[in-house]
């Protein structure tokens, strides 16, 4: 009989959360900042592949993965090896002020995987957010300019700088008065939702009109515009792709005024749509990307990946004391031999597989409003009236819960959307398992509407 982590489905053996759990819980509103937000109560200890176990036995199949993070899954044996290995010879030493080996190798593979004839070049950082912050340094520094164009919906991060470009939660932002001045946000081409009845290859027209006829014409010169900033696939704001053409304008548009096209890869790269990079099924080129996440499998890594004509800032112009830590880069060059492997065509068969089974989602649940996404990023929005779209937020909360007792972990992302963003790894039986449980959850919650 296999042991709990070596199970491919879970297995809960206590009510949830168990006797352990509930003294970590204890201690944690003790003595943990209450900034944190929570779904369910999972105290994690211990997780391989797609399985993860808690302090009291119980083990979940995890389509969540720490948002996106764990890639090639939890303490995958080659990670651990290239981590172990590394932490034994050099743990630090700072990238900004000295060299390592690993730094530029990582850094041309990175660059390797990017569209375009024009050589990359890296800055490594500790975490999305901080590439972002990067990022916005780097479009201002490149084009002399300082305003910046993003996203309503759009999630960039906390910190002071990414957190002006984030306008996906108001209280993200209160409390903490003036943000970066000279930010503007625009309407994310949203299929589902789209006012003009535009599909998801159509939507996003009008938005495109509104940039150059309104935007640049009574807010901001376009040669006053150092950068737009998108994500290819909304993450936060309800897993919401793009259209391909949208993107493609986009890209038209920066380039005919001179603007850092800048694309935040953080949830949707790392071979998680199918991929290396979502922006790919665009066939675009972005002048600047950020990654981070799934970039090694849970170590604390970030990129910014940029042209070499755009990447050009002096000595000093920016730093980092623990960014490309030695750790963190093993972990990152194992992690990209197994996406490039096999884990980024398995997101694509999984996820094409998923789609498969959830396309009749919309007609057998009432409650299911829109399925999508690309490859191992899929969202399913939550409403209380298909005909009227109205946003069920309880009833998404109440399937999120509904699932975790189940054993299936999942979290929320917008206001009423189910993210799926399991690791890259999944098979097709935790595929059926986590199809099935979603559609029991379905059905109790449709009882409660």
């Amino acid at each position: 009989m296999p042991t709990t982590l070596e199970a491919k489905t879970p297995r809960i053996v206590t009510a949830l959360p168990g006797p352990n759990a509930k003294r970590v819980l204890e201690q944690d509103a003790k003595f943990m900042s209450p900034s944190y937000t929570r779904d369910y109560p999972l105290v994690a200890k211990r997780g391989r592949g797609a399985i993860v176990e808690d302090v009291d036995g119980n083990a979940f199949l995890d389509f969540a993965a720490g948002i996106a993070v764990c890639s090639t899954g939890h303490c995958h044996p080659k990670v651990v090896a290239a981590i172990q290995k590394q932490a034994a010879e050099l743990i630090h030493m700072s990238g900004t002020d000295f060299y390592y080996e690993s730094m530029p190798q990582l850094a041309e593979r990175l660059g390797r995987t990017m569209l375009g004839k024009e050589s990359k070049k890296v800055f490594f950082t500790n975490s999305g957010t901080e590439a972002i912050e990067g990022a916005i340094k780097l479009a201002r520094y490149a084009t002399k300019r300082d305003k910046l164009i993003a996203f309503y919906g759009c999630f960039h991060g906390r910190s002071m700088g990414a957190l002006s470009l984030t306008a996906s939660k108001s209280t993200q932002r209160k409390g903490f008065g003036a943000l970066l001045s000279g930010i503007e946000h625009i309407p994310y081409p949203y299929a589902y939702r789209c006012v003009h009845g535009h599909t998801e290859e159509t939507c996003g027209a009008e938005i495109l009109e509104q940039l150059e006829g309104q935007i640049f014409k009574r807010l901001f010169d376009p040669e006053d515009v150092a950068g737009i900033i998108i994500e290819p696939i909304q993450g936060e704001g309800g897993y919401v792709p793009a259209p391909k053409f949208f993107m493609q304008e986009l890209q038209r548009i920066c380039r005919q005024h001179g603007i850092m096209f800048i694309v935040d890869e953080v949830q949707s790269g790392m071979g998680r749509t199918g991929k290396w990079w979502a922006s790919e099924h665009a066939g675009i080129e972005p002048d600047i990307l950020c990654s981070a996440k799934g970039i090694a499998s849970g170590m604390p890594l970030g990129a910014i990946v940029a042209k070499e004509s755009v990447m050009r800032w002096k000595p000093g112009s920016h730093g980092t004391t623990f960014g490309g830590n030695p750790v963190c880069i093993a972990a990152a060059l194992a992690t990209m031999d197994l996406i490039e492997s096999e884990y980024m065509e398995n997101a694509r068969r999984m996820g094409d597989y998923l789609f498969g089974r959830m396309a009749d989602w919309t007609k057998n649940f009432k409650i299911v409003g829109d399925v999508r996404g690309r490859g191992l990023m899929i969202g399913i929005e939550i409403v209380r009236d298909q005909r009227t779209k109205e946003k069920a937020a309880d009833l998404r909360n109440a399937i999120v819960d509904l699932a975790f007792h189940k054993g299936l972990l999942v979290l929320g992302a917008g206001e009423n959307t189910i993210r799926l963003s399991p690791p890259l790894l999944i098979d097709q039986e935790q595929a059926d398992f986590a199809v099935r449980t979603l559609e029991d959850c379905f059905r109790e919650a449709e009882k409660k509407a």
